[in-house]
């Protein structure tokens, strides 16, 4: 059984099309680790030759650094999608309009990424983080405004609106909460990267710890948006060495230095080693 997790290895996670085995090699160069869709990217009509190829890569691809976002339960193709992937337990599944623990739970002994897409979904979030395989939590923006009838989950000025802030708060706290990792949205738009800069910046200041592309080109802009600046790691870096000095809480340069701000230091050095 593989140990290692996906997200483990960095914040940058690309989808890829199920039915395009022709693109899993380079979406694994590319990215920190890749979700094989089965769901979304793939029609009606392909949903069992897309299964059958990813059933039939996982023999060479790195499975610690893949995810297989199945279909929804109660959908045609989710049980054909379970069932072939039961040879490979220690896999990861990424499970799609996720709305409760049980759900995720009957994907054991598969570790479960749960996608809180849905009104439901947000508002069970709490319960869905706290099944025993749920690994990770991640909140869906553009399912989950259909769900709620909105009209454009953006501000004037480029940011959530309320609707989907309040959802995106909900799902990182319950994530947190659990000691699962929070795993933010997707970006649609591929060409704005000044909005995915902005975006994968505050998800990390946040405390998500990965953020989802759709294309190779958003890959590097979500690395960039988590990656601390170097001052942040220089000062990081300096408040450790300080704290050798000292048995408690200390003042550095003006900054009162106590446990949780020591715990922010190792957590921004360790994030400019990814």
């Amino acid at each position: 059984m593989d140990t290692a997790q996906p997200l483990d290895h960095g914040p940058a996670v690309l989808f890829c099309p199920g039915n395009r085995p022709d693109r899993y090699a380079k979406a694994l160069a590319a990215a920190d680790a890749v979700i094989l869709d089965l769901e979304d990217a793939v029609g009606p009509d392909d949903k069992d030759a897309a299964r059958d190829a990813v059933v039939a890569a996982l023999a060479e691809l790195d499975r610690t650094r893949v995810i297989v976002r199945i279909n929804a339960p109660g959908t045609a193709a989710h049980d054909g999608d379970v069932a072939a992937l039961a040879a490979h337990p220690g896999l990861t599944l990424m499970l799609p309009m996720a709305t409760s623990a049980v759900a995720v739970e009957a994907l054991a002994p598969h570790p479960v990424i749960a996608l809180c897409e849905t009104a439901h979904g947000v508002l069970q979030a709490p319960a869905i983080a706290r099944a025993a395989n749920c690994t990770a939590l991640m909140w869906g923006s553009e399912d989950l405004l259909a769900d709620l009838g909105g009209r454009t989950g953006r501000t004037a000025g480029g940011g959530y609106g309320p609707a989907l802030t309040e959802a995106r708060t909900r799902v990182l706290y319950a994530a947190r909460a659990a000691g699962a990792v929070p795993v933010d949205t997707v970006l649609t738009d591929i060409a704005d990267t000044d909005r995915l800069l902005a975006d994968a910046t505050d998800a990390a200041n946040a405390g998500f710890a990965a953020k989802v592309c759709i294309h190779p080109s958003q890959v590097e802009v979500v690395r960039r948006g988590f990656r601390p600046t170097d001052a942040e790691v220089e000062h990081a870096r300096a408040l450790l060495a300080e704290a050798q000095h000292h048995p408690g809480v200390f003042r550095h340069d003006g900054e009162m230095v106590d446990a949780p701000v020591l715990a922010r230091a190792r957590a921004t050095v360790a994030r400019a080693g990814r």
